[in-house]
C-alpha cells in the first residue's frame, strides 16, 4: 500500500515511528517473551495493590526496610567472616546528570507555564479548548476508575494496540481514510446548508445595522 493510502500519508512503519529501539521492540511484541513478561508483572503488581490491601507508600517502605536489614546483616557477617562485602553499584549523582535532568524539567515546566498564561489571558482559544477537553476526559476517567487500575489499563492498551495496528495497518488504514472522506463529504453539506446561511444571516444583519 502507497503511503497515499495510510493514516497522515506516513512513509515510515510503525516500528520506526515508535524509535526503532528496544522500546518499539516491546510494544509490537518483536521481544514476545519480555513483553509478557512485563504484562505479567504489572497484573500482579495490580493484584497485590488491589487485593491485599496495600498502598504503594507501604509496600515501597516494607519493600525498602526489608531490603537494607538483609543487606545490613550480609555486610556485617561478611565483616566477621572475612567474606566479601555486598556487590552495590557505586551511588552518586554527577553533577552533569543533574545538571541535564534540571534543564530538561525547566524546559517542560516553562512550556507548560507559558501555555497556562496564553490560556488565562485569552490569547489562544484553540489551546483553551484543547486543555478543557483533556481535563475533561481526565475527570470522567478519574470517576470511572482508580490511578492504578487506569495505569495497568494504559500499560495494556500501549503493548497491544500498535502490535494489532501493525498486524491490520491495511485494513485499518483503509476503512480509517474512507470514514474520514465520508465525514468530510458530511461536514461540507452541512456547510453549505447551515453554516453558509447563517454566515449570510449576519452579514445582512450588519448591513442593515
Amino acid at each position: 500500500m502507497g503511503s497515499s493510502n495510510r493514516l497522515f500519508y506516513r512513509e515510515r512503519s510503525v516500528h520506526e515511528i515508535l524509535g526503532g529501539g528496544l522500546v518499539a521492540d516491546v510494544m509490537l511484541w518483536r521481544r514476545g517473551n519480555l513483553t509478557m513478561g512485563i504484562l505479567l508483572v504489572t497484573l500482579a503488581a495490580w493484584v497485590v495493590f488491589e487485593k491485599s490491601g496495600y498502598t504503594l507508600l507501604s509496600l515501597v517502605s516494607n519493600v525498602l526496610l526489608l531490603l537494607i536489614v538483609i543487606l545490613f546483616l550480609w555486610a556485617k557477617s561478611a565483616a566477621i567472616l572475612n567474606r566479601p562485602a555486598p556487590p552495590l553499584p557505586e551511588l552518586y549523582l554527577s553533577e552533569e546528570m543533574v545538571n541535564e535532568v534540571g534543564a530538561f524539567i525547566r524546559s517542560h515546566v516553562n512550556d507548560f507555564l507559558s501555555a497556562s498564561q496564553d490560556i488565562a489571558l485569552g490569547k489562544d482559544a484553540r489551546l483553551f479548548f484543547k486543555a478543557a477537553a483533556y481535563l475533561l476526559l481526565i475527570s470522567v476517567v478519574g470517576s470511572l476508575t482508580d490511578f492504578l487500575t487506569l495505569g495497568y489499563t494504559s500499560l495494556a492498551v500501549v503493548l497491544t494496540v500498535p502490535a494489532l495496528y501493525e498486524r491490520y495497518e491495511d485494513y485499518i488504514d483503509s476503512y480509517t481514510i474512507l470514514g474520514y472522506r465520508k465525514m468530510q463529504q458530511l461536514y461540507m453539506k452541512f456547510d453549505s446548508k447551515f453554516v453558509n446561511r447563517f454566515r449570510k444571516w449576519i452579514l445582512e444583519r450588519q448591513k442593515l445595522s
